[in-house]
């Protein structure tokens, strides 16, 4: 199994150019997750830029993204003393598959906030909460292999034919590797829950048309808390939000995405 840094490493080529090399294991199936590109992406930006943290991110998935080589293409739009900005795209074979639009800033890890609220919704503790079954599908596990995750059960209740009727998916997330999180899992872990439309009733590939994510603090070791929910979905589209709370119970991550309903 190839470890997460080494599956999202970017190698500079030249100032705007980076090569990497999109691994199968982050596949569901054959698509590569939305997460794992994005922190693939975010490699080749944080190294560019004069700032290491990746503060926002928006990223528009264009087509169907497969392992093998690709690169990351970079135009840098503003480079400041607290912030810098910059266009990214992900090709391979000639075609954009992600273009993303990346700030970075500084954070100060010792950070206290001046003000915080508290999780959209209550978890059970880690013993409370449950995995799911193996995927039937072989290739459907890679992505799943990757990472350990632990579910609060009603919101699961899809598998069964017991869904809660609203769009909602909660998790304790961490890789499967003994890895602390950093940005780059934050990234991925934006995009790690089930589609909350499956709670709603709802079935099969969703695929994601745009996501924004916030990087809000760097996360404590430990696990991550993962509250997703959605507020409409309505003519073949959703939205999905995430928050993400670190085990010292900071807001680190914070995410919304526009998807198509899938087809079950």
């Amino acid at each position: 199994m190839t470890k997460f840094d080494e599956a999202t490493r970017a190698i500079r080529i030249d100032d705007t150019t980076y090569d990497v090399c999109l691994d199968d294991g982050y596949s569901m199936g054959g698509p590569l997750n939305g997460g794992y590109l994005m922190a693939t992406v975010l490699r080749a930006v944080t190294d560019a830029s004069p700032h290491p943290h990746p503060v926002s991110t928006s990223a528009q998935f264009l087509r169907v993204a497969r392992p093998g080589p690709a690169q990351v293409v970079l135009d840098q739009l503003k480079s400041g003393r607290t912030a810098a900005m910059t266009r990214a795209r992900l090709v391979r074979d000639g075609e954009t598959s992600v273009e993303m639009l990346v700030t970075t800033a500084t954070l100060d890890g010792s950070a206290a906030p001046d003000w915080s609220d508290g999780p959209s919704a209550d978890m059970p503790g880690l013993d409370g909460c449950v995995r799911l079954p193996d995927p039937k599908a072989a290739s459907a596990m890679n992505f799943s292999a990757r990472m350990e995750m632990l579910f609060d059960p009603p919101t699961i209740g899809w598998l069964t034919g017991e869904p809660t009727g609203r769009p909602e998916s909660r998790a304790y997330f961490r890789l499967a590797e003994p890895q602390d999180p950093d940005p780059f899992v934050l990234a991925m872990a934006v995009d790690a829950l089930p589609p909350v439309v499956f709670s709603a009733g709802a079935r099969g590939w969703a695929p994601t048309v745009e996501l924004t994510w916030h990087l809000r603090a760097l996360p404590a070791p430990g696990w991550l808390t993962l509250i997703g929910g959605g507020r409409l979905i309505s003519d073949g589209w959703f939205d999905e939000e995430v928050e993400v709370w670190d085990s010292a119970g900071r807001l680190v991550a914070q995410s919304r995405q526009l998807a198509r309903l899938g087809r079950g």
